[in-house]
Formats: structure tokens, sequence, C-alpha cells
């Protein structure tokens, strides 16, 4: 494809008008203001007038298959939304249930230009095969809880963490990747954060972990530690690996100096925490010390949506807030926390830009609908006026699987059916 005359955000985060965008096989092989010599090389042509260009988003942490409960346990906090609500529904859940509630969250995301999710759960296989069918990436983990320190030949949890490692990393020619995963700090005991560290350098993969997501979290940790989450993770070498640490909200100064020194991720999840009463991630603090910081919007139960452009607004927000500096968030900052800060959160270094050789994972979004307009700065308006629907084309590794209404690698009606149908069964199960 050949993206024509259009407005893209190239990779130092400023909009270029007038550009053309080519693309060859699951590469970005052309980015100038001038015409290519020789078009026919990319097959369609795509008019940019009324559009803009921009990488896709990553979603650094969700809980894919949750989309079963949206709307299901509302209006209590995290540890009772928990134990009164989701924990049962989780224990009546089936593989079927699991493969058609992650395809309801894969199309959601295509939709709202989401090509990557950072995916903590289980029932692997069947979330990995409703990956693959929608085309595409996931960075996925088995989730370990193991809070009475249960011999690990015994925890069923670690055992398919390891197995999902080794049969699915590198799957469906890199879209997916498997993580080593403890759920929290919280949910395991000292030995079994040791032995999924050493799990992540044995197979040289990254970690993907719940951190300091409430006060009681936090505060429960310094009482069992004397060390806080992120010390704790520390002090077992768990963040001796590449970690995608999901909230952050209560952290120390100490926590960030940490974070900064190991390389860790923060993905914050703004929606959700304010949902739940979990607090507001400082991220102002985090970006003063070149923090990578990418965007999550959690389970679709605890969000209720996964449209990431509503998730970036909030996100500028609270940052704005907990600054009390409205010059705080710009515009370029939020976007690549987005789109470039997730790929790398995931270990994608060769995804989340504009640029020659990196994959062409990009979304069109569209400018022309009176929400967009006027246009005083394209920036503020992607971040502060558009939404998720504005999204009219999403591309992942090259091949368009969303444009204008039709889903090219989902069978929607089909997904929202059995969804619906698994939904009642479970329900009339608890």
């Amino acid at each position: 494809m050949l993206f024509s005359k259009i407005g893209i955000i190239d990779e130092n985060f400023n909009y270029k008008a007038g550009m053309y965008v080519g693309i060859e096989g699951d590469r970005i092989t052309y980015v100038d203001v001038i015409k290519p010599n020789d078009i026919s090389i990319y097959g369609e042509v795509y008019d940019g007038k009324g559009k803009l260009l921009m990488p896709a988003f990553y979603n650094a942490h969700g809980h894919s298959p949750m989309s079963l409960m949206r709307g299901y346990g509302e209006n209590l906090p995290l540890q009772s939304w928990l134990e009164e609500k989701i924990f049962p529904f989780e224990e009546k859940l089936y593989s079927k249930a699991v493969f058609w509630g992650t395809l309801l969250s894969m199309a959601e995301s295509i939709r709202f230009g989401i090509v990557s999710t950072s995916d903590m759960y289980f029932f692997i296989d069947d979330m990995v095969r409703a990956i693959s069918v929608s085309g595409i990436k996931s960075n996925i983990s088995r989730s370990v809880t193991n809070p009475l320190g249960a011999p690990l030949h015994d925890c069923v949890g670690f055992t398919e963490m390891r197995e999902a490692i080794k049969m699915y990393d590198g799957f469906e020619d890199g879209r997916i990747r498997v993580e080593a995963s403890p759920h929290a700090e919280y949910t395991n005991d000292e030995k079994t954060i040791r032995a999924i560290a050493d799990t992540a350098k044995e197979f040289k993969v990254g970690v993907h972990v719940h951190v300091a997501e409430t006060q009681k979290e936090t505060e429960e940790c310094l009482a069992r530690h004397k060390k806080t989450p992120i010390e704790f993770f520390n002090h077992c070498g768990l963040l001796d690996s590449r970690t995608n640490a999901a909230h952050c909200v209560w952290l120390t100064a100490k926590d960030r100096e940490i974070i900064k020194a190991k390389g860790v991720s923060v993905s914050s999840n703004p929606i959700s925490n304010l949902k739940l009463t979990s607090g507001i991630c400082d991220v102002p603090k985090l970006y003063e010390k070149n923090i990578n910081v990418a965007i999550g919007t959690d389970s679709s139960a605890s969000n209720n949506s996964l449209n990431m452009l509503e998730e970036m607004k909030t996100f500028a927000l609270l940052g704005k807030i907990k600054s009390d500096n409205p010059a705080s968030m710009t515009p370029n900052q939020v976007i690549r926390s987005a789109t470039r800060s997730g790929a790398l959160a995931q270990g994608r270094e060769d995804c989340g830009l504009i640029s020659k050789g990196f994959k062409a994972d990009l979304i069109v979004v569209d400018t022309t609908g009176p929400n967009m307009r006027p246009v005083h700065n394209i920036m503020n308006n992607l971040v502060y006026s558009a939404d998720g629907k504005d999204v009219c084309l999403t591309m992942c590794d090259g091949k368009v699987l969303y444009e204008d209404g039709e889903y090219k690698t989902l069978d929607i009606e089909k997904i929202v059916f059995e969804t619906e149908k698994a939904k009642n069964k479970i329900l009339g199960s608890i």
C-alpha cells in the first residue's frame, strides 16, 4: 500500500502534512514528502485527504478474556470487586468462553487502533488461538499465584507459565511473545517470585507484573518484607529482565530511582485506577526521570472499554492534576506513551514509529468530523478531541485488519453471539 498526500506523525512525534508512506510486506519502506518514482510496486494507493496516519497503539496492560465480565462488578473497590464478583465468575470459566472473550477484545482493540496488547491471564492455549486468528500481536503471560508457597512442582500456574513460554514464545512469526509473570507481590511468596525471575532469565523473556496498584497492597508489602513492592521485586531479581510494571500508583522516590536504574517500563492504567479508586499514577515524576511510560487499558471489566484515545485523554488530564501544572503532559509525550513507549515495553524495538525499516503497524484517523474541527494544532485535537471511532483503518505487520467498518479477519456477529452465550452459561452456573 502507498499512503498518498497524508498527514503523519513522524518519528520525532511531530506532524507533517502531505507525506507519502510506502508499505512492502510487513515493513515501512518509504517516507517522504516527494512522490516515489515507481508507485506500481506498492499496489493500492490510499488517498490521504482529510486523514492522519500515525503509529498504531500498543496496549501495555490488559486481561483480554475479561471482556466476558464487562459491567459485571460495578461500584466496588478493587479487593471487593475481585473477591465478590470476579473470582467467583473466573472459577466457572472454560476453554471456549476464553477463546470467544479474547476474540471480542481483539475485535474491540482492532476497532480502536490497538495492534498489540500485553496480556496477563490463564487458558493460554485458547488466548493464543484467538490472537492468531485476529491477526494482531500480543505479549502474553500466564500469571502465577502461589500465596501459600506451595512446592513449585505442585503449582499449576508456574508449570503452565513455563510450558507457555517454551511452546508459544515467537509464535506466528514473532507476533506472539510470551513473558514470565508473577501476578503480584501479595499473591506469591518470595520463593515463587525468585523462581519466576530465574525463569525469565533462563528463557530470555520479559516480565509482566502488577506493582503498587493500591495503597493497601503497598502498606501490606512493607509490613511483610520491610520493602515496597518495587524494592521487594528488585531484591528477588525480578527486575533484572525487561520488566513491564503495571499501575505503579503508589511509588516512593526510591522506587522511581530503582525503576530508572533497572530500565523498567511503567504501564499506567488511568481509567481502571480511577474506577476502582486505586489512585493516580504520578506520570510527570516518571517523565522527569526519562522512565519509559506506556499506557494500558487494564481489562474491560474494570475500564469498561479498550478505547485508547479515551485512555490517552484521561492519562493527559490526570498528569496535569497530579503535577498541578497545565503545561505538563504535552501531546507529543502522550502520543508517544500510547505508541512507541508501549512497543518498547513489549520489547518490540522495530515497532511504534513511522520510519523506514520499521514494522507497518499503523492506523488512519479521520480528521474531517466536527469533533476534529477547526484545527489549530492537530496533535492537541488528537489527544483531547478525537474518539476511538475516528480510527478508520488499522494495519498490523502491513496487513489491513479493519477499514471503514469492515473487519478483514473476524466475523464480528459470530463473536458477539458466542460471547453472549458463554456469559449466560457462566452466570447460570454461579
